[in-house]
C-alpha cells in the first residue's frame, strides 16, 4: 500500500511539474518530455492497481470455490440440510443429518466432559417457551434488537449493520483511499455491531450505502426486535417468547441451585440447548440461523472476590489477544500473551474471567479449530454494557472473516438484580464474617396495626414499600411526615399517603455475624453450531496427489465415526473376522462402521474421509492366518500391522488424544499406503 501512494504521488507531482511547464511558456521539448514522464508513471500506477485488484478478484474467486466444495461435501454427505428441502426450504433453518448429528453430539459431549464434568458445574434444561416477564425483567423485550432498513421502492428489509460492513469492506480495500479517511473507516468497522439508530444512519449516509442488487435508497434505521412470540395456554391470555438465549433459565433458578449446592459459593450451572432469534437476514450457512443450540455457563461469585482456586493450572496458556487498547491503536493487530500476564497487568479483568477464556481456548483447540485462526477480541468501551466489569469473544476466522463463536463476559451483579426487582424475590447468597462486627444500621418498622386500619388490603404494599425504602428515602419520608403530617409513597397500587405514625425509622448498632449480597456473574457463551461450520472449514482440504479426494480432518473427539472396519474382498472368513472386530470395537465404546461393499479399499478410504473418520481397520488373508489387521491413519496414510486383540486399546488411546499417532504405534509393523493409490 505504501508503495501505490508513493507512485500516486510521484503522478501528481509529475502533473503538477507538466502545469508549471505550460504555465512558464517554457520550451516545447521540456514540456513533451515531462508529459512523457507523466503517461508513463500513469501506465505504472494503474498496471500495479490492476494487478492489486486481479489479486483482490482471485482472493475472493478462490473463497467462494472454497466454500462451495466444502459445501457440496456437507451437503452432499448429509453433515447438515436446508430444511423443508422440498417445500422450498426458509431461510434460517437447517437439519442435521446423521454424520451432522453425531458431530454435533460429540462436540456437546466434549463440551460437557470440559466444563461440567471437570469443573463441577450443575447442569439444568429449561424450557424454551418462556414467560414475557421473564424476559422484561431481563430487557430483552425492550433491548434485544438489531437496526433494520428497508429499500425505499421494493420495500425488501436489510440488516443495516450488514448492509454497512460490506460497504467499509469494500471502501477499505481502495489501494489509493487516503491515510486519515481509512484509519477512519477502520474506527467505524470496529464498532459497527454498537452503533446506535443516530450514529447508524449518520453511517450509512457517510458511506452512500445503497439496496443491494436494486442500488436504490434505505430509509432511516429502525429497531426490530429479534424474538418469536407465541402465547402461552388456550385462552392466550399469557404472552410468551421463544428463549433468545439458555441463560434466564439459569438466573431465574439461582435460589434452588444455590440451596442445592449447601449454599456455598463460588458454583456454576450450564445449560445446553436450542435458542430462537428471528434473523432479518440469515446468511453464510450456519452461521446466522434463526434456531440454534446454545451451550452457556453462569459462574456466580462473590463481587469481591474474583479469584479462581484452578488459575494457576492454565496461568502460561498462550492467547492471541486483541485488547481494547491493539484494536484502536495504529496496527489494530491481536498479540500473543499468556493469561498469567493478561490478568496481572488489569488487560483482562480477573482471574476468574481469565480462567474461562484459558478453558475455552483448550476447549476449541481440541476440538480442532486452528491455533492460528483463533483470537480473543475485548469489546471496546462503548460495546460494553454499563453494568459489565469486562467482555471478550472468541472469534474464528474462516472464509466469512472473522466469526464470533464464543462470548465471555464478567456482567457484574445485573441478572440477578433485574430479576430479584421485578419478581420480588430476593436473589441473593449469604457471607458469613470470619469474626462478628458492630454494625449501625437503618431500621423501618411499619406499624401494622394502623396500616391495617387505614389501608386494609392496601396494606402489605405499602408495607412492602416502606420495607424497600433506601436509608436516604426512609428519613426524608420521615422528615416529611413531620413536618406536613404525612407524605406520598409510591407502591405498587399507585401512590399512597403516609402518615407519620405510620411508620418508625431509627439508627441501631447491631453485631453482625455475616450479610446477604448478590453475587457477580461469570458468562461464558457458546455458539455450537457456528463453532462446528469454522472447524468443518479448518478440517477441510484436498489431497494435493488427486483434487477428487477430498478430507475432512476433524479430530477424533468429535468425529462421527471413530473408525471403518474394512474386509479386503468379500469372503466369508474375512468378513466374519470384521464383524467380530465391529462388534469388539462398539463394546469398547468406539463407533464403528462395517463396509464390506465390493469396490477397492482405497475407494473406501477416499469415501470415509470424507465423513472425517480418523481411522480405519482393514481385514485381510493375513488376518486368518496371523490374527492381525492393518490400522490406517486418515491424514498422513501411514498403516501398521496390529494383532487383532490390541487393536481397541490402540484406537481407545487415539480416539481420547492421549497420545498422537507416531508414538502409539511405534512398536508395530509398518505398512505400504499402496491402498490408498
Amino acid at each position: 500500500m505504501d508503495a501505490l501512494e508513493q507512485k500516486q504521488e510521484e503522478v501528481n507531482a509529475a502533473g503538477a511539474q507538466v502545469r508549471a511547464l505550460k504555465a512558464q511558456n517554457a520550451d516545447a521539448d521540456a514540456i513533451a518530455a515531462a508529459i512523457a514522464e507523466l503517461k508513463r508513471l500513469k501506465v505504472d500506477l494503474e498496471k500495479d492497481l490492476n494487478a492489486l485488484k486481479e489479486a483482490g478478484n482471485a482472493e475472493a474467486k478462490a473463497k467462494e470455490e472454497f466454500r462451495a466444495k466444502l459445501g457440496q461435501l456437507l451437503e452432499g454427505r448429509l453433515f447438515y440440510i436446508p430444511s423443508f428441502k422440498i417445500y422450498g426450504g426458509v431461510a434460517g433453518l437447517y437439519d442435521y443429518g446423521p454424520p451432522g448429528c453425531a458431530v454435533k453430539s460429540n462436540v456437546q459431549q466434549f463440551w460437557r466432559q470440559h466444563f461440567v464434568l471437570e469443573e463441577s458445574m450443575l447442569e439444568v434444561e429449561c424450557p424454551a417457551v418462556t414467560p414475557e416477564p421473564v424476559l422484561r425483567a431481563s430487557g430483552h423485550v425492550e433491548k434485544f434488537t438489531d437496526l433494520m432498513v428497508n429499500d425505499v421502492v421494493t420495500k425488501d428489509c436489510f440488516r443495516a449493520d450488514h448492509l454497512l460492513e460490506e460497504v467499509v469492506e469494500e471502501l477499505l480495500r481502495d489501494p489509493m483511499l487516503k491515510a486519515d479517511r481509512r484509519r477512519e473507516l477502520e474506527d467505524l468497522q470496529a464498532c459497527i455491531d454498537e452503533l446506535n439508530v443516530e450514529q447508524m444512519s449518520a453511517a450509512l449516509k457517510d458511506t452512500n450505502t445503497k439496496a443491494p442488487v436494486t442500488g436504490n435508497d434505505l430509509s432511516e434505521p429502525y429497531p426490530f426486535n429479534l424474538m418469536f412470540p407465541t402465547q402461552i395456554g388456550p385462552s392466550g391470555a399469557v404472552k410468551g417468547f421463544l428463549r433468545p438465549e439458555t441463560a434466564q433459565g439459569i438466573f431465574v433458578n439461582f435460589r434452588d441451585l444455590l440451596y442445592y449446592n449447601g449454599g456455598k459459593l463460588p458454583f456454576a450451572a450450564a445449560q445446553i440447548g436450542q435458542s430462537f432469534r428471528n434473523e432479518i437476514a440469515p446468511r453464510a450457512g450456519l452461521l446466522r440461523v434463526r434456531e440454534f443450540t446454545q451451550a452457556e455457563i453462569e459462574h456466580f461469585v462473590h463481587p469481591e472476590h474474583k479469584e479462581h482456586p484452578r488459575f494457576a493450572e492454565v496461568a502460561d496458556t498462550v492467547l492471541s489477544l486483541f485488547s481494547q487498547d491493539a484494536q484502536l491503536g495504529e496496527v489494530k493487530k491481536p498479540f500473543p500473551m499468556t493469561v498469567g500476564e493478561a490478568v496481572s497487568k488489569g488487560i483482562i479483568a480477573n482471574e476468574t474471567l481469565g480462567y474461562f477464556i484459558a478453558r475455552c481456548h483448550l476447549f476449541l483447540v481440541q476440538i480442532g479449530i486452528d491455533t492460528n485462526r483463533l483470537r480473543f477480541r475485548q469489546h471496546l468501551k462503548h460495546e460494553m454494557a454499563h453494568y459489565a466489569a469486562d467482555c471478550w469473544d472468541a472469534e474464528i476466522q474462516c472464509s466469512y472473516g472473522w466469526i464470533e463463536c464464543v462470548g465471555l463476559a464478567d456482567r457484574s451483579a445485573f441478572d440477578l438484580k433485574a430479576h430479584s426487582d421485578k419478581s420480588k424475590v430476593d436473589l441473593v447468597a449469604y457471607e458469613r464474617f470470619d469474626k462478628p462486627i458492630e454494625e449501625t444500621v437503618v431500621e423501618i418498622t411499619p406499624n401494622k396495626k394502623v396500616l391495617g386500619k387505614a389501608f386494609k388490603k392496601d396494606a402489605k404494599p405499602v408495607t412492602d414499600a416502606l420495607l424497600a425504602l433506601s436509608e436516604a428515602d426512609a428519613f426524608a419520608l420521615q422528615d416529611a411526615c413531620a413536618a406536613n403530617g404525612s407524605a406520598p409513597l409510591q407502591t405498587e397500587n399507585g401512590e399512597q399517603q403516609i402518615a407519620a405514625d405510620m411508620f418508625t425509622v431509627e439508627k441501631v448498632t447491631k453485631t453482625v455475624n455475616g450479610r446477604n449480597y448478590t453475587p457477580s456473574v461469570i458468562e461464558p457463551s457458546f455458539g455450537i453450531g457456528r463453532i462446528m461450520y469454522c472447524m468443518f472449514e479448518h478440517a477441510f482440504y484436498i489431497r494435493p496427489d488427486d483434487e477428487q479426494k477430498t478430507v475432512l480432518r476433524l479430530t477424533p473427539v468429535v468425529a462421527p465415526i471413530k473408525t471403518t472396519i474394512f474386509p479386503l474382498v468379500n469372503d466369508d472368513k474375512l468378513n466374519a473376522i470384521a464383524a467380530e472386530m465391529n462388534k469388539m470395537l462398539t463394546t469398547n465404546g468406539i463407533s464403528a462402521k462395517l463396509d464390506a461393499t465390493a469396490i477397492s479399499v482405497g475407494k473406501r478410504y477416499a469415501r470415509t474421509d470424507e465423513l472425517g473418520v480418523p481411522f480405519a481397520v482393514t481385514v485381510d488373508h493375513r488376518s486368518v492366518t496371523e490374527n492381525t489387521v492393518t490400522v490406517r491413519e486418515r491424514d498422513s496414510c501411514g498403516q501398521v500391522r496390529v494383532p487383532i486383540p490390541e487393536v481397541p486399546g490402540l484406537l481407545g488411546r487415539l480416539c481420547k488424544m492421549t497420545v498422537d499417532w507416531e508414538t502409539a504405534t511405534a512398536g508395530f509393523e509398518k505398512q505400504a499406503t499402496a491402498a490408498d493409490e
